[in-house]
């Protein structure tokens, strides 16, 4: 019996050539990927970038500090007791009512528009520029007479005393009825600036003297403040 081999070689030269193994197996893979009952609905996957986080707005406060009463009180001023240190773009810090105290003031004083922290106020011109008289009255003991003086010392840089050093450098007077304590702070550095200041507790308030300015136009305006204080009583009541 003869046999017959059925394996059929291709012929490189004869047959075309999408009729080889691989060819047809190309053909077949597309033929499958592109039949409309097979073929599945192509999925789209894009990359969005991330937002950019958008930049905090000047209105944010996180993480700051609470104003301190030198925040809201003026310049130079002792500080008040808390519950009393409302913001001062708001509200005006809470100022002595009732009874008032009157004084004299040198002639060579020019007198300022007061204001609602101020009973009175001065400039006085001289040797190395201005100085400062500010008047003021608040409820209380404003924190003590020895907070009161660590707060002025500490605006001319200088360190805190303690109690047992206070009396060596406050001086206490009695004018018209009233008991004065006496301050005079001078200052250090190139363009030392110095303060001479009186507290004055009256009527359950404490009335505040303070004249600031360039050290020696203030040592030298010493005499006409003191001279002040001792024009400083109470006011007349109203008839």
């Amino acid at each position: 019996m003869r046999r017959f081999d059925l394996n059929f070689r291709p012929n490189a030269a004869t047959d075309p050539p999408f009729m080889n193994k691989p060819s047809l197996s190309l053909a077949f893979a597309a033929a499958v990927f592109l039949s409309p009952g097979c073929r599945k609905d192509e999925i789209t996957t894009y990359r969005v970038p991330k937002e950019a986080a958008p930049p905090p707005t000047a209105t944010a406060t996180a993480g700051k500090a609470p104003a301190t009463d030198a925040e809201t009180v003026p310049p130079g001023h002792p500080p008040i007791p808390a519950g009393n240190t409302p913001d001062m773009a708001d509200t005006a810090v809470v100022t002595a009512t009732g009874a008032a105290l009157t004084w004299t003031a040198p002639a060579q004083w020019t007198a300022k528009s007061a204001s609602s922290m101020r009973k009175g106020s001065y400039a006085i011109k001289g040797e190395g520029g201005e100085a400062d008289m500010a008047i003021t009255a608040f409820p209380g003991d404003v924190g003590g007479d020895l907070a009161n003086l660590n707060r002025w010392r500490g605006q001319l840089q200088l360190a805190p005393v303690n109690q047992g050093e206070f009396e060596a450098v406050v001086q206490r007077l009695e004018r018209n009825g009233l008991k004065l304590i006496v301050v005079d702070i001078a200052g250090t550095g190139a363009t030392p600036q110095r303060i001479l200041g009186a507290m004055v507790p009256f009527s359950g308030a404490t009335w505040f003297f303070k004249l600031t300015g360039p050290a020696a136009l203030v040592a030298s305006e010493k005499p006409a403040f003191l001279a002040m204080l001792d024009t400083v009583k109470p006011a007349a009541p109203a008839p």
